[in-house]
């Protein structure tokens, strides 16, 4: 899970209680797509906390979760059939 902040000190506040905690926990820049200004990229806090516990921390510090987990594979459709079944025997 990753959860990103604008602030340096929160995002550096955020790792430091993650690792007191017993978690692993990094922070780095994370620049949107398009940002050219170095200066207003957010902070990106990955860790291997649980999703409630991050969820806490983004909540008292503004900032937003963002789950990396791959999306779900699409569902095949069911082979569905062709004409009706029929209820009659040929006698």
């Amino acid at each position: 899970m990753r959860a990103v902040f604008f602030d340096e000190d929160v995002a550096r506040l955020v790792v430091a209680r993650l690792v007191a905690d017993g978690f692993e926990a990094t922070a780095s820049r994370d620049p949107f797509a398009g940002e050219d200004d170095d200066e207003d990229h957010p902070w990106a806090v990955t860790t291997d906390a649980p999703a409630l516990l991050l969820e806490l921390l983004v909540d008292a510090h503004d900032g937003w979760l963002d789950d990396d987990a791959p999306p779900a594979p699409p569902v095949v459709p069911l082979e569905l059939p062709r004409a009706p079944r029929r209820l009659h025997r040929a006698d």
